[in-house]
């Protein structure tokens, strides 16, 4: 068996997502800033940041269909120049000095739709393109790189923006374009012989097959109820952090420092992972992470600094990813080839769009209450979902099998 390190196929696939991924870090900071300079209102940079996942709620479930039907290889391609097209108008009608909010809300809206047809059919194919016995180290790697990327993303994003309001959209633009020629390179398959197209009528019949096989598997279900619980969070945290931040006067730059301090505690769990799901059982890993949260984020309300924000946030992002890479690994192996697109999105949907309406929510929330206060609520929600789950014997004694373990 060819190391992941020397597979061809893998390295392109792993490649692409480096090079989307970190335009997509830049445009979604620009986004940020762009839509806080244009109405200096929380609620509305959490509304377009949050119609850029809320398309997992309404499009999701198709587009584990969609996943499961079409060539995911092509689909992937098509994604990622959908995507650029996107990004490329932003960066046009900033030139053009002709950006408005709706334009801003379309693409948010759009560029997700393509974002969850994409992600539906890259979990689906992954299995196919590494083999099951590599899944869970390749699920590691991809997420130690990624992560490694984000050390020094909210940064570079940050100086990006700095070198002028279009940049950050052509950028992406480029990523993407990149993206979808390294997935062109690939010869590995992206799954096993296809289904024959099915007529329109049958797509809600297709939804609920896997959403029945799913459902069936309480550990699954279970997991995926905690990571909807724990994304419902983090969504609103993430426009929390930014609010505190500049509460205590942090530059751009200095957010971004912050959040690079979060991206080198996921990296520390993303080296971590296989070793820890190795020796550690998936429920206990899942508990520990729950507490960990809870314990560590209301400690952003009290920082009194971008410094220590930054600390914070390294402290509270170490297990998340080895949580992540555990889950996705039973998941995949345990789903049967035909299903992978259908149930893949279906926990999609329901984690990004929780993901989706924290983000729309947290800034409402800030605005009412202040970004100390949602702190600490976020942080009593996060206590809960850790009572949660440390009470439910199924999560508490969830392990993973011999033959998924890294």
């Amino acid at each position: 068996m060819i190391p992941l390190r020397r597979d061809r196929n893998f390295n392109l696939l792993l490649s692409g997502r480096v090079i989307s991924y970190a335009g997509d870090q830049i445009q979604d900071f620009a986004f940020l800033l762009l839509v806080l300079a244009m109405t200096g209102s929380s609620g509305q940079s959490g509304f377009v940041l949050g119609l850029n996942t809320v398309s997992y709620l309404l499009f999701g479930l198709v587009a584990g269909v969609l996943a499961d039907r079409w060539d995911r290889r092509r689909t992937m391609i098509w994604c990622e120049l959908g995507r650029a097209a996107l990004a490329g108008s932003v960066a046009v009608a900033l030139w053009l000095d002709g950006l408005t909010l709706p334009h801003l809300y379309a693409v948010a809206a759009l560029a997700g739709v393509l974002t969850t047809l994409f992600e539906a059919a890259g979990a689906a194919a992954l299995p196919s393109i590494v083999g099951p016995d590599r899944l869970s180290r390749a699920l590691g790697v991809t997420q130690g790189v990624l992560n490694t990327l984000r050390v020094g993303g909210a940064s570079i994003a940050a100086l990006v923006h700095g070198l002028g309001r279009t940049v950050p959209f052509v950028v992406n633009a480029v990523s993407f374009v990149a993206s979808a020629a390294t997935i062109r390179l690939m010869r590995a398959p992206f799954q096993g012989e296809r289904h024959a197209a099915a007529p329109a009528g049958r797509v809600t019949a297709e939804i609920r097959e896997g959403l029945g096989w799913l459902w069936r598997q309480p550990v699954i279900r279970l997991f995926a109820l905690v990571q909807t619980g724990d994304n419902l969070r983090y969504g609103a945290g993430y426009l929390v952090i930014v609010t505190l931040a500049q509460g205590v006067g942090a530059s751009p730059a200095q957010i971004g420092l912050i959040f690079s301090g979060a991206a080198v505690g996921a990296l520390a769990g993303s080296l971590l992972a296989d070793r820890v799901a190795r020796r550690f059982p998936l429920g206990g890993i899942a508990v520990t992470m729950l507490w960990v949260e809870a314990l560590v984020f209301p400690l952003y309300a009290a920082a009194p600094g971008p410094l220590l924000l930054g600390l914070v946030a390294a402290a509270e992002s170490v297990i998340a990813p080895i949580c992540s890479v555990a889950i996705g690994t039973h998941r995949l192996t345990v789903t049967p080839e035909p299903l992978r697109g259908r149930t893949s999105a279906a926990v999609q949907t329901l984690t990004m769009g929780a993901l989706s309406i924290g983000t729309m929510l947290g800034g409402a929330v800030i605005a009412a209450i202040g970004p100390q206060a949602t702190t600490l609520a976020l942080g009593g929600w996060l206590a809960l979902l850790a009572l949660f789950a440390t009470a439910n014997r199924d999560v508490r004694t969830a392990a993973l099998t011999p033959a998924e373990r890294p």
